[in-house]
């Protein structure tokens, strides 16, 4: 008979993402995680099998399962962010895998701004280079809870134990300086399938779990509501029909937090006040609704509310800005400059913005700041100082990753520039930005 943990867990979703540099393996875990866990289509392997024949393998290649991508099946290498969905009778799991070339970094940003948990990979005969800091440096700022080493090609080092505790401890080292809360360490063959799903018999003076057991047992948190309630207003619905003259809700989707009728509200950035008069929820009136539930609210009073405001509780409400300090990771081929005009979207609010300063840049080999850039090219990861022209009600990243995040974007093609944490990031405790209004337009 199936326990109650059992099954409270088997219903719990876990977003992980995997990252390593070119060749660590990844591809070939993630293929192992599949097959092994029997969460591969019989089609599919034999699409796989075939594929491999012909290209002269005795075995079947398993990165193929996520290599979907024609160019990267030619190069042997992951160029996107592939995402996965498999469960086991234990957990559901939702998958980036991420590139591992320098030049696709921004793709780790894409792929690990929602994971719970990041595999990093390394090679065991390269140890940790640049590349595994920068993901190191990426989980990090993107404030990931929980993240794996899993150090690759054991088989090719003899499965010796020193070269995997260097590894781990230079590794752990490094990440811990940069405040990840959790590393775990695991020595992994992905080819052979040592340690993946099922326990090595070659490292028997590894004791730990292997990379599914881990997966499956380490805890998840997906309560937002313990964060102050958010609630960013996506569309206003007046039908102003017979049946309904005088209906005006706000519709979106709870962010953080609980939200309940009756409850005093401000709305952001005007400030006015109001109550909790109802709140719809698939079509019917509930009395509570939490995050990340999508929901019509509907205040008490008749105030100027549009796409981009924020309805927060009066008593927890964020402070609103026009001077944004920020950690970006930048992602577009074009330099981000000071005094570059973009704009700037948070939540369901796009406004106008200046970069107003670049104070430093991220220098991965020691994590010291490098001061006044000048610019921040693709993949650096930086320091920011934006001036917007309308007020926002920004949260530190560090208190909520939804409501502390932000896109710069290019108004003149809509292309995104680099993805923004607010708030000071690993490496900026005792950095202070200087404040300057001179020569802005607002």
């Amino acid at each position: 008979m199936t326990s109650t943990t059992e099954q409270l867990s088997a219903t719990t979703l876990l977003r992980f993402a995997t990252a390593g540099s070119v060749d660590d393996g990844k591809s070939t875990l993630v293929g192992r995680l599949l097959h092994d866990s029997k969460s591969v289509l019989e089609d599919q392997l034999e699409a796989v099998e075939r594929v491999s024949a012909d290209r002269g393998q005795d075995a079947p290649d398993l990165a193929l399962l996520t290599d979907g991508l024609r160019a990267e099946r030619e190069q042997g290498i992951t160029i996107d962010v592939a995402y996965r969905y498999f469960a086991t009778a234990r957990r559901r799991f939702i998958l980036a895998d991420t590139p591992g070339h320098v030049q696709y970094t921004r793709n780790m940003v894409t792929g690990a701004s929602t994971a719970e948990l990041a595999v990093v990979l390394v090679d065991a005969r390269n140890g940790v280079v640049e590349q595994t800091r920068r993901h190191a440096a990426v989980a990090a700022l993107l404030r990931v809870p929980h993240v794996v080493l899993a150090v690759n090609k054991m088989d090719l080092v003899g499965y010796e134990e020193s070269v995997f505790a260097k590894i781990a401890e230079e590794f752990t080292t490094y990440a811990s300086e940069l405040g990840v809360p959790e590393i775990t360490a695991i020595p992994i063959s992905a080819l052979a399938g040592d340690n993946v799903v099922e326990p090595s018999a070659n490292m028997d003076w590894y004791g730990g779990p292997t990379v599914l057991e881990h997966l499956e047992t380490v805890p998840v948190s997906h309560d937002l509501t313990t964060c102050p309630a958010r609630f960013p207003v996506q569309y206003v619905i007046r039908p102003q029909t017979a049946e309904h003259p005088d209906y005006r809700g706000y519709a979106g989707q709870i962010a953080s937090g609980v939200l309940r009728v009756g409850e005093a509200v401000t709305v952001l950035p005007s400030g006015k006040t109001s109550v909790i008069e109802g709140i719809d929820a698939l079509g019917e009136s509930v009395d509570i609704a939490w995050a990340p539930q999508s929901v019509t609210l509907r205040l008490a009073d008749d105030i100027d509310i549009s796409r981009g405001d924020l309805i927060a509780p009066a008593a927890s409400t964020p402070a609103t800005t026009q001077d944004v300090e920020a950690t970006v990771c930048h992602v577009a081929d074009q330099p981000l400059t000071v005094g570059a005009r973009v704009l700037l979207k948070h939540t369901t609010r796009t406004v106008k913005a200046i970069v107003k300063d670049i104070p430093s840049k991220l220098t991965l080999d020691d994590l010291s700041q490098h001061p006044n850039p000048g610019q921040l090219v693709a993949n650096d990861i930086g320091r920011v100082v934006v001036r917007t022209a309308e007020p926002l009600a920004l949260d530190a990243y560090a208190d909520s990753r939804r409501t502390g995040s932000f896109l710069l974007i290019d108004p003149a093609d809509g292309t995104t520039l680099a993805a923004g944490m607010a708030g000071e990031s690993f490496a900026s405790k005792a950095e202070t930005a200087v404040q300057d209004d001179e020569g802005w337009d607002f």
